[in-house]
């Protein structure tokens, strides 16, 4: 089904922009697993609005509930279901959009496709569906990490600022990123990203930019050639969210730049197994782990709906203009990044899981 994402650790999300509620049900989570609304509400606090001056003044706590598959502080092996309530709605804002198509946005594409919509905030193409992405991609977060696996995104673009090339070398801890409401860990870049944002935002405008993942600790082995290569699902995690453009993952396009005696990954005995010396590859040759860091950017368009006057059509195809309302990011970017990091878990979970069912040979 459409809304419903993996094989073996599978999520299926719900819920409208300006509903009474958005969630998740989380089916293939191994049970005996200590888990805590907190636990979820850790990362849920780093994508919800109004975190920042540079994001969507929305006030939302977005307080997770469970409501089945945890008894006694235990995840039962049984469907999760987790609810968020949307407490601070004001579907009149988007009365509007009603009879007009918002420019880049899904509003037509949504009409011709089902022949109806939920116009209020973008209903089901709204980025708050993705708090279901979150919250259960938190929970398989927690089992990696018992593996040993680390995940970090951050904002390595902004508009047509971006971080120096050698300036992230080290893999970033989750203070150094969490150090700048636009979560990129080099602060005199993050420092203009902020201004920039601003900037646009005063101007009724918005920007786009690359959010980089990094995953460390990954075992060899973790993907299903041919057609659900680990590249290939983590790809199509990536596509699925609102705003993203792009996936690329090592080198990516810059890499056919080079030939093929400079981009190949030599490989080398290291700490008693094979290694790489080089990672041009990301982290995956043939679809699948081998071992080496997995490196990948997702490119996020600027936001659809800015405050400025745009031309249009209505729902009868007459010509028009619309000059949107509400409460918008100006830039999608910083709370993007645990969403990226959840999507990143919940494939790497689900292709752990399959490996270990199909070769009984990772345990956690």
């Amino acid at each position: 089904m459409p809304n419903s994402f993996g094989k073996l650790f599978s999520i299926t999300t719900w819920g409208e922009s300006h509903g009474p509620a958005v969630g998740v049900v989380i089916d293939g989570c191994p049970p005996g697993l200590p888990l805590t609304p907190e636990e979820i509400q850790s990362e849920l606090n780093r994508r919800r609005p109004g975190q920042s001056d540079i994001v969507t003044p929305r006030k939302e706590e977005d307080r997770v509930e469970i409501l089945s598959g945890v008894f006694e502080g235990r995840t039962m092996g049984t469907p999760i279901s987790l609810v968020v309530r949307n407490t601070d709605q004001r579907p009149g804002a988007y009365e509007d959009m009603k009879e007009k198509y918002r420019p880049s946005h899904a509003d037509y594409t949504y009409q011709a496709k089902f022949g109806v919509r939920d116009h209020r905030g973008g209903g089901r193409s709204s980025a708050r569906e993705t708090i279901g992405r979150v919250a259960a991609g938190a929970i398989a977060r927690k089992i990696l990490a018992q593996a040993g696996v680390e995940l970090r995104a951050y904002v390595t673009q902004v508009h047509d600022l971006t971080v120096p090339a050698a300036a992230l070398v080290e893999f970033p801890t989750l203070a150094e990123i969490d150090a700048s409401p636009v979560r990129c860990p080099h602060p005199a870049t993050a420092a203009a990203m902020v201004e920039r944002i601003k900037a646009v935002r005063a101007a009724g405008d918005s920007v786009g930019g690359v959010i980089e993942c990094r995953v460390r600790g990954l075992p060899p082995g973790l993907g299903e050639p041919v057609f659900d290569r680990l590249e290939a699902d983590l790809g199509k995690a990536m596509l699925s969210l609102p705003a993203t453009k792009g996936f690329e993952i090592g080198s990516g396009f810059a890499g056919t730049r080079l030939k093929g005696s400079e981009h190949n990954d030599a490989f080398e005995t290291r700490g008693g197994r094979v290694r790489t010396v080089t990672n041009r590859s990301g982290g995956v040759q043939g679809g699948i782990s081998n071992g080496e860091e997995l490196v990948f950017r997702v490119a996020f368009k600027p936001t659809a709906t800015i405050l400025q006057s745009q031309r249009t059509v209505d729902v009868r195809g007459a010509a028009t203009e619309l000059a949107a309302k509400g409460r918008h990011d100006p830039c999608v970017l910083p709370r993007a990044v645990p969403i990226v990091e959840a999507m990143s878990a919940l494939v790497l979970l689900d292709h752990w899981l399959r490996q270990s069912a199909q070769n009984r040979t990772f345990k956690f």
